[in-house]
Parts: structure tokens; C-alpha cells; sequence
């Protein structure tokens, strides 16, 4: 039998096992990959440790993971792919597994690593939609909370590309990490609002929070306007009249191809800081929990 990690209960990473599943089986446009990687995401530990259950309620058992690389082995009616394909994409039912479904899948180019590949799914789709809704353009300036995180250091590498001013908060030891990636870097905590007025004394146009540490109310006074800043991690975003942006399956199908290919060309760094055997997939989460921003975890299977 396949085997998956599965968790029937919320808790610490302990809640995590290792178990025997019935292989999925594809739907209308789905296809059954042969995992080769997954990626892990700070919102899967969210999700195991029950933070998000009143958002969206589990239905045990759960297994983990959003998003996957692997070769297509088993096709569904109209999909858009064969078997023997390399494809990475969002999950239908979990990643943290030998077989997952994907339901968008794109073709993994050559060479990308499959590491790289499922590390890209989330934190690329999520970095270009955010930057696709503020509608921040060449010439202005945006500030990016939590510019050493997984979603920020694409952000980063995104918003420069497309010559974008960017102003990146982080801690200390990251600092020189976003300045590399193309970022005016400022030392996140107290007084941080003030560091990046000094940083850009031409104002901030637009800000794109990917921290959640509490700085909606002095990025809306940065910018004047509260239609100006977007949060992906701040649950009080409707308070101070911000809006959230959550991910939806539809966008992956406009932004992944190109990330990938940007990625393989070597023009977008993701990086994977250790990979695990899928069997220590409570490891993986209780090591990113006890280091953030050190880059993607990985399970290969």
C-alpha cells in the first residue's frame, strides 16, 4: 500500500504519522503524480495545529501539503497532461504523500530541480497575485513586511525585477539576505516606521505585509490609504479597512508557468534549506518552527 502522512487530531508536529492510504484516484481534470517532492508551508502547521480551525474545519484524517512535483502516472478525463509527464502544482487532498492529486498541472522545465519545483507552487503564486492586485508599477515604491519569509523573498525578487523600489523589513541576520535580493533592507521591531521613512524619503506607495507581526495601522499611515496595503497573514486586516489576500487554485494556472520558468532560468532563487525523507515530515515542521526564514523544507518520498 502507498503511504502518506496523515494526522487525526490537532497538536504539536507529534500528531503527525506515517501511514498506508488508498492511492487517490483522479478526477475530470485532475492527474495522479508520483511524488518526487513536497513542499512544506508555515500555513500547513497552522492548519495541524488547529489555528485554522474555525476558518476552515478539518475532516480527519488529514494528510498535510498544498503543493507537489512529481511524474504523472494515472489521468483523468480532459486533463492536460499524460502519464510520464514532469509537472508541479497545488494539491487536491494533500502533498505530504508517495501519490497526490493535481488538479492544474504544469510542466516542470527540465532545469528545475524537483525541490525547487514544488518549493515554487505557494510562495510564487502567492508573491505574484498579491503584487498583481496592489497594482504596483515600475517607478514606485513598495514596502515588503517579512522580506526574509519563504512568500517575501520572491516578492523581493519579483517587484526588483519589474523595477520596483523595494523597501524590505527583516531581522538583523537577514538583512544583508534582502539587500542581496534587491531590497533597501530595515531592521523590523520597535521604530520600524520611522527606519523606512529614512529608507524612502519619497514615501511608500504600496505595502505588501507577508509578516502578520501587527504593522497594518503604521503601513496604512505610511501610504494614506488603506486600499494601498494587502496582508497575507494578519486575521485583523478588516479592522484597520485592508484587505486580505487568500490563494485560489485559478491563479496557480496564470502565474506558475511563468515562475517556473523564470526559476530554471536561474532568473529566481528559491531556496531549499534541508530535505527530509517523507517518513520525518514532524521533523520538518518542528524544525521550521524553530527556524524561520531559513528557507523551504522539502519532503522527497
Amino acid at each position: 500500500m502507498p503511504k502518506a502522512i496523515t494526522f487525526s487530531e490537532y497538536g504539536a508536529p507529534e500528531v503527525l504519522r506515517l501511514s498506508e492510504v488508498t492511492p487517490p484516484t483522479p478526477g475530470p481534470g485532475q492527474v495522479r503524480i508520483k511524488v518526487r517532492a513536497a513542499s512544506v508551508n508555515p500555513i500547513d502547521m497552522k492548519i495541524r495545529s488547529g489555528l485554522m480551525a474555525r476558518m476552515a474545519p478539518a475532516d480527519f484524517p488529514v494528510v498535510p501539503g498544498l503543493d507537489a512535483a512529481g511524474v504523472v502516472d494515472a489521468v483523468g478525463a480532459q486533463a492536460d497532461a499524460t502519464v510520464g509527464d514532469e509537472v508541479l502544482g497545488a494539491t487536491v487532498g494533500g502533498s505530504y504523500a508517495e501519490y497526490a492529486l493535481l488538479e492544474r498541472p504544469v510542466a516542470k522545465p527540465k532545469a528545475l530541480s524537483w525541490e525547487v519545483a514544488a518549493s515554487l507552487v505557494t510562495v510564487g503564486q502567492t508573491a505574484a497575485r498579491v503584487l498583481a492586485q496592489l497594482g504596483v508599477q515600475a517607478g514606485q515604491t513598495l514596502l515588503i513586511h517579512g522580506a526574509a519569509g519563504s512568500v517575501g523573498v520572491i516578492a523581493v525578487q519579483l517587484a526588483a525585477a519589474r523595477r520596483i523600489t523595494v523597501i524590505g523589513t527583516a531581522a538583523e541576520r537577514d538583512l544583508e539576505r534582502v539587500t542581496a535580493l534587491g531590497a533597501s533592507a530595515v531592521r523590523y521591531g520597535d521604530g520600524w516606521a520611522e527606519r523606512v521613512r529614512a529608507a524612502a524619503p519619497g514615501g511608500v506607495d504600496f505595502v505588501f505585509d507577508a509578516s502578520g507581526a501587527g504593522v497594518l495601522a503604521d503601513s496604512v499611515a505610511l501610504t494614506g490609504d488603506a486600499g494601498k496595503v494587502i496582508t497575507i497573514a494578519d486575521m485583523t486586516a478588516a479592522q484597520h479597512g485592508v484587505r486580505f489576500s487568500a490563494g485560489t487554485s485559478e491563479y496557480i494556472g496564470e502565474s506558475l508557468p511563468e515562475l517556473a520558468q523564470l526559476a530554471a532560468a536561474g532568473k529566481l532563487t528559491v531556496p531549499v534549506w534541508r530535505t527530509y525523507p517523507l517518513a520525518e515530515a514532524a521533523l520538518a515542521q518542528a524544525d521550521l518552527e524553530a527556524h524561520r526564514n531559513q528557507g523551504k523544507a522539502v519532503l522527497v518520498p
